[in-house]
């Protein structure tokens, strides 16, 4: 049987194509958005990992579609239920030709013209730096971490998120949501009423310059940022507030599917016995 292996994320040669990849994805985002009935905290404009990149799902819009990024063969794929396809080679092409690509593919299909999206920006730069192999790898370090918080979210008696990827801050995370509100909070905002903490990753920003785990908490209680963590784990304060392991370190371990799950469990039961006036046993 194939393990789930994470792959060396080098950005010194990679940042070019993941910058790529966060470009294409925030296109197929806005379709999300656009097409999606709207779900509680964004869920309808997030892609969801697939099992050779990220994928919008199927949207209903006169027509069902899936738009996919096929990071394990570095191509977009478009379907419909006519039957029709649509394939794109992902070379380092500016975000606005894959755009006018999915466009015209979607209009063509028969998608409902009133949600065309607004599209993020006009980015005709190119990415010279682009590499196939990169994408695999990138493509590949979503399934590791989609795998290791699968796993993890299987032992929450709670609500939990679907496993995400963010256009937006190109990031793949779960929320915890216990299912209590904030004294004070309009409890018909749930972006800021519900209590969460939420599990994640992203492949590096302006914060932290490299791949990395982070787990926040929101509200966060004084005494969690207080809680010893593990090798290879720390506290952060410093842009934002919340443990972070660095992917680098993350791999420096034997089982890192193992040490994610054990610390996001030990972060979790804290965080449960900290931020929940009736806590789950």
């Amino acid at each position: 049987m194939t393990k789930q292996h994470f792959p060396v994320l080098d950005l010194s040669t990679m940042s070019d194509t993941r910058d790529a990849l966060h470009s294409y994805s925030r296109v197929l985002g806005a379709w999300c958005k656009s097409c999606h009935p709207r779900r509680k905290h964004w869920w309808h404009a997030s892609l969801r990992p697939s099992l050779s990149g990220m994928t919008t799902g199927i949207i209903h819009s006169g027509v069902d579609i899936e738009l996919e990024l096929k990071l394990s063969e570095s191509s977009l794929l478009g379907r419909n239920s006519n039957g029709e396809k649509m394939v794109e080679k992902l070379v380092g092409q500016p975000a606005s030709t894959l755009s006018s690509v999915i466009q015209e593919f979607m209009l063509v299909s028969g998608v409902n013209e009133n949600n065309i999206p607004e599209l993020p920006g006009n980015d005709d730069s190119s990415f010279r730096g682009y590499s196939i192999e990169h994408a695999h790898r990138f493509g590949r370090a979503i399934n590791a971490v989609g795998g290791a918080l699968d796993l993890f979210r299987g032992s929450i008696p709670e609500e939990t998120s679907p496993i995400q990827l963010w256009p937006h801050h190109f990031d793949l995370s779960m929320l915890w949501l216990p299912g209590e509100k904030i004294p004070g909070q309009d409890p018909g905002n749930e972006e800021y009423s519900d209590k969460q903490m939420n599990f994640g990753f992203t492949f590096g920003d302006d914060s932290i310059n490299e791949p990395y785990f982070y787990v926040t908490a929101y509200p966060l209680p004084d005494t969690l940022s207080k809680l010893p963590l593990p090798a290879g784990a720390q506290w952060r304060s410093e842009g934002f507030s919340g443990a972070v392991v660095l992917y680098g370190d993350l791999l420096k371990h034997a089982d890192p599917k193992t040490y994610l799950v054990n610390l996001w469990s030990h972060l979790l039961a804290s965080g449960r016995e900290q931020m929940l006036t009736s806590t789950v046993r």
